[in-house]
């Protein structure tokens, strides 16, 4: 799941929890709701983590030689 699928379920999350009135006997939309934000805000840190581990920049392990130094004097 990315960060864009992430921030949907906050959304849609927060909308269940708040903004509905809905009253079911077998589920608890305010709970579902509930659950599906703190879903959404441990995919976002899971995210942030793996995304921040990509950016390491690692040095090249073989020396680059460039066009001038392949001539010879």
């Amino acid at each position: 799941m990315g960060l864009g699928g992430c921030i949907i379920l906050i959304g849609a999350g927060a909308i269940l929890a708040f903004a509905t009135d809905w009253k079911m006997d077998t589920v608890n939309v305010g709970l579902v709701g509930w659950i599906m934000m703190i879903v959404g805000i441990i995919g976002v840190f899971a995210h942030a983590s793996i995304a921040r581990r990509r950016r390491m920049v690692v040095p090249p392990s073989t020396t680059v030689v460039s066009e001038d130094e392949r001539r010879y004097p």
